[in-house]
């Protein structure tokens, strides 16, 4: 990068975390460091728990993403609208009247403490690993730029968010997350722009659009029902519907979002302004990705996107077979591109004949090129067993770095810095939040002052961060990242929820009868999950059913069991 570009980067890092400091300078107790006082407004709730869910990881592999699958991701989101509407209607009321910390508070005084614990344990799993993902986005943007190790770079960047987030709390959080959505709206638009911008002149947005369509990348719906795929219309409506709804209604990291609103009322506008803006932000995202993918195909696009793989390759045993296979690339890539103008041509000329002949065409050219670029990983890993074979969160980093002006340079890695920083602090914070409240405030330290809490909290949050930045270290082999927090998710989710579902809806069940059919559902998720049984998002709505099930058989038997006792005494 450009001095400029390294200036415009820095000094928008230091604005937002100086910003955060100083707005949350006068947070002392538990109830300010936690849940900032309970004093947001909607639209402050709304954008904090966008800004949590919007991580690096949004920005870096969703384009990625959309290059290499298309749009049909974005259904992955279509059950959040009503996911949204059960949460305003039940959960926040319930969470809000209780005046709890934390959801798992809850649900002691429903049922026990050890399905209080069981579930807290869950979501702390869960959230810990999750987290520990979205530490890797960002050290991948500066392990490209500077060509150091990627591992150096995951403790840097665990370092500056975890002093953040130790010093400011949720307070500090909140506040910066607002500045941070501007900036980061801001930063997508203009990229689109360049984007479209840099296509030939006389492809504009509509013929881009129809390049992609014909090459099959605006697959946005799918109506086929197929529980081994994973993303059409019906794991997005159903499966995606149990997957927000245990994200937004159980996990601390969302939970914790949106007890700050200063009422039920602001609290349910903020989660509404997610429902209504979150699908069109996702969408946008997937269609930069679709607007690179058509840039490449005028430009000569990288076989290989992540250039440090491509150093090690180039300089290892096997860099004359990388070589011919670049020679092969660049050459089926050539002929690829006389069928791409072909069939712009025949777009122009509105002549359907052509357009279907091109398109068969470009198709098998692709095809070509596509089978040259697969032979790349297979040689990184004759290389190296631990090479990063999986170039998809590279794609958009790579394009922003090699064709974007200077100055816009540094401000979209400062947009994906800016995301890391909001959802790995709201990821700190709620683990450091349900670790003192659900366990050392319960059951090591029951009675102690405001100021002992807050520093226990500040504690736990660097333990959380060093436990993150190790699985932050690991996160290189798990593909797509932004598919790969989902799964993780998918994984806990639906039991999490099942949980909650039965005890606000089944009151005649009690914990020990949830607390036995948590544990049993989750063994078989994960048995189906190890075995591929099915596509991950149907995990959330398995997960979900089974708890309730297994619950409603447990105590009848247990009612019944009951009631012989009682017969024969």
């Amino acid at each position: 990068m450009s001095q400029i570009d390294w200036l415009v980067l820095s000094l928008t890092l230091l604005s937002i975390v100086f910003y955060g400091v100083w707005k949350s300078r006068h947070t002392k107790d538990l109830s300010g460091y936690l849940l900032a006082d309970k004093q947001l407004p909607w639209y402050h709730v709304g954008l904090s728990v966008m800004a949590t869910q919007a991580s690096a990881i949004t920005f870096l592999s969703a384009p990625g993403q959309s290059y290499n699958d298309g749009l049909r991701f974005v259904q992955f989101y279509f059950g959040l609208p009503l996911a949204m509407i059960v949460l305003c209607i039940t959960f926040i009321p319930i969470f809000k009247n209780l005046n709890v910390y934390t959801a798992y508070e809850y649900l002691e005084k429903r049922f026990d403490n050890k399905t209080r614990s069981l579930t807290a344990f869950l979501f702390l799993l869960q959230r810990g690993l999750s987290t520990g993902i979205t530490l890797y986005a960002p050290a991948i943007i500066l392990s490209t730029i500077l060509n150091t190790d990627i591992n150096y770079m995951i403790i840097f960047t665990g370092v500056i968010v975890i002093s953040y987030t130790v010093y400011g709390g949720t307070k500090a959080v909140s506040h910066t997350q607002m500045l941070q959505m501007a900036i980061i709206f801001s930063g997508l638009f203009l990229s689109a722009y360049l984007v479209i911008k840099m296509l030939p002149t006389d492809v504009g947005f509509i013929d881009a659009l129809s390049i992609a369509g014909k090459m099959n990348k605006l697959n946005a719906i799918d109506t086929h029902f197929d529980l081994n795929n994973k993303y059409n219309i019906w794991s997005g409506i159903i499966g995606g519907f149990f997957l927000q709804l245990s994200y937004f209604g159980t996990d601390q990291s969302q939970v914790g979002r949106y007890l700050t609103g200063k009422s039920i009322s602001q609290s349910r506008l903020g989660l509404v302004m997610n429902g209504v803006l979150k699908i069109p932000m996702q969408f946008f995202i997937l269609m930069i990705g679709i607007l690179v993918f058509v840039f490449y195909q005028f430009n000569s696009a990288p076989i290989f996107f992540n250039k440090v793989e491509v150093d090690r390759i180039e300089n290892s045993a096997y860099k004359e077979e990388y070589k011919q296979l670049e020679q092969d690339y660049e050459v089926a890539s050539s002929a690829k591109l006389i069928e791409v103008n072909k069939l712009v041509k025949a777009i122009e000329d509105k002549d359907v004949a052509a357009i279907g002949s091109a398109k068969t065409s470009l198709q098998v050219a692709d095809k070509k090129v596509t089978e040259i670029r697969k032979k790349v990983p297979a040689l990184m890993e004759k290389n190296d067993s631990k090479a990063d074979t999986n170039d998809g969160n590279y794609i958009f980093l790579r394009f922003v770095t090699e064709h974007f002006p200077i100055g816009v340079i540094g401000l979209l890695i400062a947009i994906i810095f800016l995301a890391a920083m909001g959802s790995t602090a709201s990821g700190l914070n709620s683990l450091a939040s349900t670790t003192v409240v659900d366990f050392y405030k319960r059951i090591y330290k029951k009675e102690q002052s405001e100021t002992h809490y807050v520093s226990a909290s500040r504690w736990i949050t660097v333990a959380w961060g060093a436990f993150c930045v190790v699985v932050g270290i690991y996160a290189s082999k798990l593909g797509n990242l932004i598919e790969a927090v989902n799964v993780l998710g998918s994984l806990f989710y639906g039991t999490i929820l099942g949980i909650f579902l039965v005890a606000f809806y089944m009151k005649k069940i009690n914990g020990k009868a949830v607390f036995s059919a948590a544990l049993i559902a989750e063994s078989f998720i994960i048995f189906a999950w190890l075995k591929e049984l099915t596509a991950f998002l149907w995990l959330n709505v398995i997960g979900c059913l089974l708890v309730m099930l297994f619950a409603f058989v447990i105590q009848l038997v247990i009612n019944n069991t009951s009631k012989n006792t009682a017969s024969t005494e």
